[in-house]
Formats: C-alpha cells, sequence, structure tokens
C-alpha cells in the first residue's frame, strides 16, 4: 500500500509524536509499503505563538492536491490538527478521497492551561476535524474511552512501539546505588507539569532532558537540577541507560512514548495514576503509580531493572505498523489481501484492549 501521512510534527521537532511517525515509517516500507510523508518542510513556515523553535505550514493547496490527487496514494492518513491536517482534510473532502485520523494530544487542557480558554470549546473543534475521518486512531483504551464520553466516534485502539536496540540497560555494575539519578525526557513547558518532578525532596540526581519555553526559567530557579538540553539517538539512549528511575509528572500525555523507552533501558517508572501510565505500567513490576510522586520514585528504586526490560520487549513497532495497516482496512470496510500481511517479528504491544493483526 501507498500510503500518505499529513503531519504538522515532523522533524526538526523532537516529540513523540515525531518519532512515532519516524518509527511508523521505518515499520511500514521494511514490511513492503510505501510511506509519502506530507510536512512541513513543504510549505513556507511561521514560528508558533508561545513555542517559537515549531514551525507552523503556511500550507499551498495545489501542492496538497497533487499529493492527496496525483501521487498515486492509496490512502491518506492526516496525523494532526495543525494547519496542514486541516488543510488535507479540506482537500479530501473537497474530492471525495477516505481518510483516516490520529488524536495524539490533548490541545484542549493545553489550550485552558497557557490561554485560559475552556476545553468544552476546543473539544468541539477537534471532534468536528476527526468527525469526517473513517476512523480515528487512539493510543490507549483509558484515551478511548474518555474521547467516546465527548462524543467522538469510530475510535480505533493504536499502540506505539520502541526500538529495544537502541535503548537497553547499562550493567547492575555500573549503576551508582549510593547516589541514584531520578530522570525526567520531554519538553520543559507547562503542560508537562515538570514543576511536579523539580519540587520532589529526593536523594542523588535529578537530570532533564529535553527544550521548550520554561528552560531558563526553570535553569535559573532549579541549580541543583542537572538541564542537559535536548537529545536523540545514542546520546539519549546514554541518558536513560545512566539513570535509575525515570519519573514522569505529566498529567495530560495520551501516551508517554519516553516511558517506553526508559522501560527498554530498565528504568522503572514513577507516576501519577492517570492516562498514559495507567496503560503502560504495570505497578509493582515497571513502576509505581501514586498521587505522592515522591514516594512512587523512591519505591521505583526497589524493582528489578531487567524485568522492567522484559516488559518494554512486548512493544514491537514492527506489530505496531501491522496494526495501523490493518485498522486502515477496518476502516475502509476491506478485507486486507491475501499475501499481502506480514508477519509482525514480535507480540503485539501489551495495551489492554489493543486489536490483533488481521491473520
Amino acid at each position: 500500500m501507498r500510503i500518505l501521512i499529513a503531519t504538522d510534527a515532523w522533524r526538526p521537532q523532537i516529540n513523540g509524536v515525531v518519532r512515532t511517525y519516524e518509527n511508523l515509517r521505518n515499520a511500514l516500507e521494511e514490511s513492503g509499503h510505501e510511506v509519502v510523508v506530507l510536512s512541513p518542510s513543504d510549505f513556507t513556515t511561521l514560528p508558533c505563538p508561545g513555542y517559537r523553535e515549531i514551525r507552523l505550514a503556511v500550507p499551498n493547496m495545489r501542492r496538497i492536491s497533487e499529493y492527496v490527487l496525483r501521487s498515486g496514494v492509496e490512502h491518506v492518513h492526516i496525523a494532526t490538527e495543525g494547519p496542514i491536517g486541516w488543510a488535507t482534510r479540506a482537500i479530501c473532502l473537497r474530492h471525495g478521497v477516505r481518510f483516516t485520523t490520529s488524536f495524539h494530544t490533548r490541545f484542549p487542557e493545553y489550550l485552558e492551561t497557557y490561554i485560559g480558554l475552556p476545553a468544552s470549546i476546543s473539544y468541539h473543534v477537534q471532534r468536528r476535524f476527526h468527525r469526517r475521518s473513517i476512523g480515528t486512531f487512539v493510543a490507549t483504551p483509558s484515551l478511548k474511552t474518555e474521547l467516546e464520553r465527548r462524543g467522538f466516534e469510530r475510535l480505533m485502539l493504536w499502540s506505539r512501539g520502541v526500538d529495544t536496540t537502541l535503548f537497553h540497560p547499562r550493567s547492575n555494575a555500573e549503576r551508582n546505588t549510593a547516589m541514584p539519578t531520578f530522570l525526567y525526557v520531554g519538553r520543559v513547558s507547562p503542560e508537562k507539569n515538570i514543576g511536579a518532578f523539580l519540587d520532589l525532596d529526593l536523594p542523588g540526581r535529578k537530570v532533564v532532558i529535553g527544550d521548550g519555553p520554561l528552560l531558563n526559567v526553570l535553569r535559573e530557579q532549579h541549580p541543583d537540577v542537572e538541564f542537559k538540553g535536548a537529545k536523540t539517538g545514542e546520546a539519549l539512549a546514554a541518558e536513560y541507560a545512566a539513570a535509575d528511575v525515570f519519573v514522569f509528572p505529566s498529567r495530560t500525555d495520551t501516551f508517554g512514548l519516553v516511558m517506553l523507552e526508559a522501560m527498554a533501558s530498565g528504568l522503572p517508572i514513577a507516576a501519577f495514576p492517570v492516562m498514559g501510565p495507567i496503560d503502560i505500567v504495570t505497578p509493582g513490576l515497571t513502576g509505581i503509580l501514586s498521587e505522592d510522586l515522591r514516594e512512587a520514585a523512591l519505591q521505583a528504586l526497589e524493582l528489578d531493572p531487567l524485568k522492567v526490560r522484559a516488559e518494554a520487549k512486548n512493544f514491537d513497532w514492527s506489530s505496531v505498523g501491522e496494526i495501523f495497516i490493518d485498522n486502515v482496512y477496518r476502516a475502509r470496510g476491506a478485507a486486507r489481501p491475501v499475501g499481502r500481511s506480514v508477519k509482525a517479528k514480535g507480540k503485539s504491544p501489551q495495551i489492554k484492549g489493543s486489536p490483533k493483526p488481521i491473520a
């Protein structure tokens, strides 16, 4: 299948949505599919208000029409509700092209945090965006339940994976148990609730990997914390491997891909019992979930890194790619052609309620 993915999130941005679609593209291409990405790099861009390092596209409708109608794509998937997403949606609707979408980010909660706009208004806009898709992909059962309660329709589970070759533990002999390292990876921004981590009274070191609008302010306010900026690839994997516990303070993430990267690196998770962590973390095995984040972080130190790593191996990108393709066929009301299904290399991601690949 030749698939067009229209996304407002792409390199040089560094976030979970970008990593998701980079890994999805690799997994699909390894399975014989062809992926065409329509991203901000194809258009003139302007800095996003409040996030100047993120560039928003100024869509060219003629160019988008060429991608959708004349590039030979068999299916269109719209990944984001930004300018490219809305423009691609408009072209598809105008020409009767069926498309699927994904719900990745709880923008209503973010806008309420930043500018005080009631979440109910933003959810009305998002419902309108996704209503005309033939299927909306969501990462977890808890997100699916919440969106159904808010009136979203045709929701389909599509989990995430992790590269267990890149992200892996270092030997126990190298760990400094006398001075544990508590790690945060993600955007340094208000919606991530990073202050809940920085304010904890914990032994040892606190390390923050990531960039964002609060970085310089928080560096001044927390001189005891090591802010190392954004990292990718081997440099990021090395930071995970050098830590002892991964602290995930967000209350608004829909999934939290960084938690899978941490688990693959042998890091137990300390998080609040909210959407994302409750779908990924097995309490007492791969992490501790508690409203007392400090206690969760301290208890997580006692968990076995090898068992944490073993659970992460269940999240395989080849299986995630298979589920994506199966969802596309289901949404289109078509049976997957015999002989075109590629056997997944590992188990299906162990998110409760995830659909199994079509045989």
